[in-house]
C-alpha cells in the first residue's frame, strides 16, 4: 500500500507568501491607498493559502508574489468570513 503524503500548500513554489498584518500595518495600508476595509478585495478564511495562519474576519492579509520580470509585488486582502 502506498504511503500518503500531506501537501503543505504554503510551501508550494507557486503559492505566494501570505502574512497577517498587525493593527499598525493595517492602518498604514488604508492611509497609503486612501481606502477602507470595506473597499478592499476579500479573501476567504477557508482559502488553502491561509491554512497555517490563524486568521479571523477583518484581518488584513499581505500577499507577496515574486516575479522574475518585475521583482516582488505586494497585494492586500481582507478576510471576509470565519
Amino acid at each position: 500500500m502506498a504511503k500518503k503524503t500531506k501537501l503543505v500548500i504554503e510551501k508550494h513554489n507557486l503559492i505566494p507568501k501570505h502574512s497577517v498584518c498587525n493593527d499598525k500595518e493595517k492602518q498604514q495600508v488604508y492611509e497609503k491607498y486612501g481606502t477602507t476595509e470595506r473597499e478592499m478585495p476579500k479573501i476567504s478564511s477557508q482559502d488553502a493559502a491561509l491554512a497555517s495562519l490563524k486568521v479571523k474576519k477583518h484581518d488584513l492579509i499581505k500577499i507577496e508574489r515574486e516575479d522574475g520580470f518585475s521583482g516582488k509585488t505586494v497585494f492586500y486582502r481582507v478576510v471576509a468570513d470565519e
